[in-house]
Parts: structure tokens; sequence; C-alpha cells
């Protein structure tokens, strides 16, 4: 089992940041807001500045479902905020007018999934049904840990989680990623960054649509803040 792909409750860039990173966010913490303007000005505005953030809508689960075909999603390359919030105007307008949300034709899962499942077979490793239809059992065969774990990114994004923050590091056709998550009251979303040592590569903030409209106002509120109080770099 190629657990080298992915590892949850990975140190990342927060970690030279905050002492305790993972408490950081709570509603109780000291100095919480404080935490989010520095998180989001280190993860969110500098790739935003640099022209490396690339924005992910995802959509298409209900009720509980999480079959990998019905995940849809839409992605946007972000020069500055007011592009992210025309896209969520998009949105909000496929949901007055009652139309499809924008979809991207390449699949998040069904696709990449498809692909490990046929280079493990051609490899000589069978994958049965079980398996094949359980995203638990995908890290059996290569490629099938990295697949879990944003499976299990874009079930939180979707049906919500309990821990208000949690980063891990994943192996991606990019490179090495961070993954790290939010779960807060002003809204639910991950950016996924470079690791600290790599020399480039984009940023990708991922949120479910119904999120789009809190999650950039919350970005709007911190780049904000952290104008007002004089932070820098």
């Amino acid at each position: 089992m190629p657990f080298q792909e992915a590892q949850e409750h990975a140190a990342g860039r927060l970690h030279t940041l905050f002492a305790e990173p993972y408490s950081a966010f709570e509603n109780d913490a000291m100095e919480r807001q404080l935490h989010l303007v520095v998180a989001l000005k280190l993860l969110f505005e500098a790739p935003l500045r640099a022209g490396r953030l690339k924005l992910r809508v995802i959509h298409g689960w209900e009720n509980g479902s999480a079959e990998p075909a019905d995940l849809a999603h839409s992605e946007y390359r972000i020069a500055a905020l007011a592009d992210a919030q025309a896209v969520a105007e998009r949105y909000h307008q496929a949901v007055v007018e009652g139309s499809a949300f924008p979809c991207d034709a390449d699949s998040l899962l069904a696709e990449p999934l498809a692909d490990a499942i046929a280079n493990a077979e051609a490899q000589g490793e069978p994958v049965d049904d079980e398996t094949r239809d359980n995203p638990a059992h995908w890290p059996a065969f290569e490629r099938g840990l990295s697949l879990y774990t944003f499976f299990k990114v874009y079930h939180r994004l979707t049906y919500g989680e309990d821990d208000s923050y949690r980063v891990s590091r994943c192996d991606t056709s990019e490179g090495i990623r961070e993954i790290h998550e939010f779960h807060l009251e002003e809204g639910e979303f991950a950016i996924v960054t470079p690791s600290a040592d790599a020399t480039g590569g984009d940023t990708l903030l991922i949120l479910h649509e119904s999120q789009l409209a809190t999650v950039l106002a919350l970005m709007e509120e911190c780049l904000m803040a952290a104008r007002k109080w004089g932070l820098v770099g």
C-alpha cells in the first residue's frame, strides 16, 4: 500500500507561523482573527499577487451522494479578487435562473480513478469491484491513496467537518502539494499549495458552490484587515 503518496495531519507552512496551528482557528482561540488574517495573507494573497492562483468550484454531490462520476467542477485562473467574485455571480445567476452550473469537461475523480485502475491492472494487479467502488480501498493500488485523499477533501467541503483546520501532504501530478482545509463559521474551503521547498507552481482555492459568497467575503475582509494592520510580505 503506497502510503508515501499522501500524509494526513502533516506539518505544513502554517507550522512555521503558529505554535499550535490545529487549534489556531477554533472559535475560542485567542487572537483567532489575527491568525486567520495572517494565514490567508500567506496562503491566498501571496499567490494571488504572483498570478499563481486558481479557483476550483465543486458541485454535483447531493443528499449524501459521493459517486466519483457525479462530482462536477469548474476551474478559473484568478488575477484579482474581482475575478473570483465574477465567478460567484455566474453561479448565483444559475441558481436564480434554474440553469445548469458551469462545468468543465474533465473529471476530478472518475477519469483519474479509471486511469489508475487500468495502470494497476496493466502491471498485473487485478482490482476487484469492492476495491474499485469503495474509496477507502483505493490505497491498495498506485495513486489510489492520493485519489482517496482528495476524495475526502471534496467530501468534507460538500458535507462539512468538525475540525476547524487540517493539513495534508499529497503527491500529485504537479508535484508535492500541501492541502490546507478550513472549516469555519465564516466558510469552508481548501487551499492547495506547493510544498514550502518548491520553487514554483500554482495554488488552488477549492470550495463548494454553496460557499462562494461567504468564502469570498471572508477573503475580502481578511485582506482589508491585513492592509489596515500594516501586515506586509
